[in-house]
């Protein structure tokens, strides 16, 4: 058979440049903006009781909009493996900011939930369509770099938010106009400039003409390139073979990651109030937690790429139980401990992202989109899960030192998840 029809197709792929990776970046950069900006219009929200919010209302929107990015993220994978991940990322960035826009007009709270929710859908959906793409996109077939630095992407926007919410928190409108726009803008040039994947074209080859396998093959020695044609979709795809372990282990490491991440962006700087630090101290303890994020998705990516993903996420998870527990002791010197939490934020953030990078790597091109889905899906449950833990023993009184306690046994737990994972499948 001849090639000529795959090789045009991915013609447009091939000669795209850098812009897949900022696209994507920054996709998930306004992924980031939008799911931060409800935390810090709250405040306002119900210091003024806008729409008639009250403290529950604000929780019920909080946990509504939570559940649509889970829900987002589970629904995706399908949809990304089976009308491609360029689609995906357009569909779900219109999405998601047309409902951000709603928001800023909601007449009341019902409406601002039911708005939330749909748009936590599609912002659910946006990051797993985003590094399904990038690790296709990346031709060395190392998908650690890739995956952390366009993760990166959605600190820049947590910040962004953050710091524009100092600002103009008094307009909690403008707030929300301001990411629904951005998104609106970007649409046009992800349109124009955002070309589908390669891999993911020479994989719907192979599925219309399965004997094309040997003149369409992808790289045999680029792992995130794979396309295997006895390789299920879906959910099946997950647990095909040796996949299964793959599966269950990925799933336990991403909710114990994002229990973590959730856990301590939540509750930290009330656990550090409750431990007898200042209040505003706590609240630099959290932007430099951030800071330390951002670090570690770059130096994790390249260490992965260099020793092996699998190898670097294992030593993750332990380095962080180990700060996690040192939190736990009372420090005098406010440098210390800012130092402390500064490195803790190095390898709590980063580890839940290098295990998005393993299964970019692990999975074929046929079931990957489902299986980062999945593995951020079940991830958002642990995210909903570790603000309420937390919050419990808040409100018992015992959050310090039980929560760095509790949330060191969690990261061990994310190691003896991704240690029963085999290495390869291939």
């Amino acid at each position: 058979m001849s090639t000529t029809s795959p090789s045009a197709s991915t013609t447009g792929f091939a000669s795209a440049g850098r812009w897949p990776a900022v696209l994507c970046w920054l996709a998930v950069a306004l992924e980031g903006f939008d799911l931060v900006v409800l935390g810090a219009v709250i405040p306002e929200l119900l210091a003024t009781g806008a729409l008639g919010f009250t403290p529950e209302a604000a929780t019920m929107v909080a946990t509504l909009s939570l559940v649509g990015v889970g829900l987002g993220a589970v629904s995706v994978g399908p949809v990304v493996d089976r009308i491609g991940r360029r689609w995906a990322i357009i569909g779900c960035v219109i999405g998601f900011s047309v409902f951000t826009l709603l928001v800023a007009f909601a007449p009341n709270v019902a409406l601002f939930t039911i708005y939330r929710f749909i748009a936590g859908l599609f912002l659910g959906a946006v990051m797993p369509s985003a590094l399904a793409y990038i690790s296709e996109y990346n031709k060395s077939g190392k998908t650690g770099k890739a995956t952390t630095l366009t993760m990166t992407g959605y600190h820049a926007g947590a910040v962004a938010i953050s710091l524009l919410a100092v600002a103009y928190s008094h307009n909690w409108h403008l707030l929300f106009l301001t990411g629904g726009i951005a998104g609106l803008v970007m649409v046009p040039l992800l349109i124009w400039k955002l070309p589908e994947s390669e891999v993911f074209l020479i994989a719907q080859e192979l599925k219309r003409n399965p004997a094309a396998v040997q003149a369409v093959d992808a790289d045999a020695d680029d792992p995130a390139g794979t396309v295997d044609a006895q390789v299920k979709t879906g959910m099946a795809g997950l647990f095909s073979g040796k996949l299964a372990l793959v599966t269950i282990g990925v799933w336990a490491a991403s909710f114990m990651g994002l229990l973590l991440v959730y856990g301590l962006n939540t509750w930290l700087p009330k656990i550090m109030a409750d431990a007898g630090y200042e209040v505003s101290d706590s609240l630099v303890m959290l932007f430099v937690m951030n800071i330390g994020a951002v670090v570690g998705l770059v130096l994790a990516g390249w260490l992965a790429d260099k020793h092996g993903t699998k190898k670097i996420v294992l030593m993750w998870f332990v380095l962080a139980a180990i700060f996690l527990a040192a939190l736990s002791i009372p420090m005098t010197s406010q440098v210390l401990l800012n130092i402390a939490v500064f490195i803790t934020g190095v390898f709590v953030f980063s580890a839940q992202v290098l295990v998005y990078a393993f299964v970019s790597a692990i999975y074929p091109s046929q079931a990957r989109g489902t299986a980062l889905g999945m593995a951020s899906g079940i991830g958002r449950i642990g995210a909903i899960v570790g603000p309420f833990i937390t919050g419990a023993l808040v409100t018992a009184g015992i959050a310090y030192p039980w929560g760095f306690y509790l949330f060191a046994v969690v990261a061990v737990l994310g190691f003896v998840a991704m240690a029963i994972v085999p290495r390869s499948v291939r």
